[in-house]
């Protein structure tokens, strides 16, 4: 298990450097069957690690920049009229691949960014009554930037919590933006990688994580975690059970990819910051005073105890 996940890590790593663990835990979520919204400024690599990781399953891929004339029909596709069949035929739209890059999601109306949210959730869209089944590997990795805020359409909490997994890739440190430099003097890495593993061994894959083992002792500190987010005197509104369990499903996942067929709390651990961020709510007084929400799911963290 372990040297599988590490192929495709580092397959990835040749072309987004210093980014290990982030790579993992978006992995992580691509086998839960989870999406993930990275929030990060422009040119640190979001476009190309999804192109990465679509290229290390030998996935189809698509890209689309979100703009507010973008309409719901440009996701999904819409029916055409063919005057030779005299009859009219679905042309499908980008939203029917396996890593869909929904770049800078909170530029789209809400309208939009309902299309695609419901397409994640229900794995199907329905276009003019009839309904159309998307692939059965179909993972979103949508992007904002944090500092513009001028033409944006801000993704209300109910819309986030359609996300497993928020995080953000961050600037490389010196040695890895050297290496950044060094490996494109003559051509982009992206041209270099290659498929680690097909469709069939994702899903043979994907089917040993289900079996993945998760005590009742670790499920009760999920539990617990999550519980205690709707007590915290920051949060106004805290973690629903949708992050219960998008906290248990991808802790399985990142278990398998560490080489182990049973979840530790370190696990949970790891992962609840990535979690539960972008499932609360803060209250005014924390609002004001500008609280970090990875700051606070720390602090519920080190609250809770963790199980023996």
């Amino acid at each position: 298990m372990l040297e599988f996940s590490n192929k495709i890590v580092k397959n990835i790593s040749n072309v987004i450097k210093g980014k290990e663990n982030q790579i993992k835990i978006i992995i992580s979520a691509l086998f839960s069957g989870g999406h993930v919204l990275l929030e990060d400024v422009p040119g640190v690599g979001k476009t190309m690690l999804a192109r990465a990781i679509s290229k290390s399953f030998f996935f189809d891929f698509k890209r689309v920049q979100f703009t507010p004339d973008l309409l719901p029909t440009d996701l999904t596709g819409l029916y055409i009229y063919k005057k030779e069949k005299n009859e009219f035929i679905f042309k499908e739209g980008p939203i029917f691949t396996n890593v869909l890059l929904a770049d800078e999601i909170n530029r789209a109306t809400p309208r939009t960014q309902s299309a695609l949210l419901e397409s994640m959730a229900e794995k199907q869209v329905t276009v003019d009554g009839v309904t159309h089944i998307l692939p059965d590997v179909f993972f979103v990795i949508a992007t904002q930037n944090p500092i513009e805020s001028e033409g944006t359409f801000p993704l209300p909490e109910a819309q986030l919590d359609r996300f497993m997994v928020k995080l953000s890739m961050g600037y490389p440190n010196e040695m890895e933006e050297k290496e950044i430099l060094l490996s494109q003097l003559d051509h982009h890495p992206i041209e270099d990688i290659s498929a680690v593993m097909d469709m069939n061994e994702f899903l043979e894959h994907r089917k040993k994580i289900k079996k993945v083992k998760i005590s009742e002792d670790v499920i009760d500190y999920i539990v617990d975690i999550v519980r205690t987010t709707r007590n915290h005197k920051d949060i106004l509104v805290g973690a629903s059970p949708r992050g219960s369990i998008a906290l248990m499903k991808l802790s399985k996942s990142y278990a398998y990819l560490n080489g182990r067929d049973f979840v530790l709390p370190d696990d949970v651990k790891t992962l609840a910051p990535f979690v539960l961020n972008h499932r609360i709510l803060l209250n005014i007084e924390a609002k004001i005073k500008k609280v970090n929400k990875f700051d606070i799911i720390n602090e519920v963290l080190d609250f809770v105890k963790v199980v023996k």
